[in-house]
């Protein structure tokens, strides 16, 4: 399935504002071709942003000039304890790191939970999914009637919540309800938007995802 510019915009502001509660958005940044102080070009970040021609469904393109430059997927340096593989999650920065040793992570940018749905603490991957089956849960189809018609699940594809890949974390294990997520809507990232699930664009994700085994741990920093 491939769709053009002005529906995949429609599909994002309409599951943005269904998942999320019509959140303002940040604004378009506007970069035209400048470099950056990392030093990538945003003519770079469109190619690694670009469409993804993907099993089940064509992936739009992601536009880089909408998201701050900040939060383009990058190599790091990073500090940590923790093994190789280790995904750390950092809402306070809007960050999502994957820890690849001798002081290096892999940096994306992310939206994160709202205030009053943060959450900290250790998890680890318990399952994966590829266009996964978005279920409410009934706490959000109490605060979000609307939600009710897809209390038997709604099929994955482009206009799912959860995009086109989905880590679910588990705690003990038991499924938290919480998820790393795919997300077609770049104004999200560097948000703090979610019912606690923590989105990164789409391309990230599948970065992330095809890194990431089972029982990879997680750890979510406090915001």
């Amino acid at each position: 399935m491939i769709i053009d510019g002005r529906k995949a915009a429609a599909a994002a502001l309409d599951r943005r504002a269904f998942l999320f509660g019509g959140t303002a958005a940040l604004g378009a940044l506007g970069l035209g071709g400048c470099v950056t102080q990392d030093g990538m070009s945003l003519a770079e970040a469109k190619k690694l942003y670009g469409p993804v021609d993907d099993k089940k469904f064509a992936i739009p393109a992601t536009d880089p000039s909408k998201v701050d430059p900040k939060y383009w997927r990058r190599t790091v340096r990073y500090e940590s304890k923790e093994a190789p593989g280790t995904i750390i999650v950092d809402p306070g920065n809007y960050y999502v790191y994957r820890i690849e040793g001798d002081g290096n992570a892999t940096r994306y940018g992310a939206n994160v939970g709202r205030d009053g749905f943060r959450w900290s603490g250790d998890a680890y991957v318990g399952r994966k999914s590829e266009w996964a089956t978005w279920t409410p849960p009934p706490e959000m189809i109490k605060r979000q009637p609307e939600a009710a018609k897809y209390a038997r699940g709604m099929p994955g594809g482009l206009d799912n919540p959860l995009g086109a890949r989905t880590l679910h974390l588990y705690q003990n294990g038991r499924y938290t309800l919480y998820t790393i997520y795919a997300s077609l809507d770049e104004e999200s990232i560097g948000s703090g938007i979610t019912s606690g699930c923590v989105g990164l664009l789409t391309q990230d994700m599948i970065d992330l995802y095809d890194q990431t085994p089972v029982k990879t741990k997680v750890v979510v920093l406090p915001a």
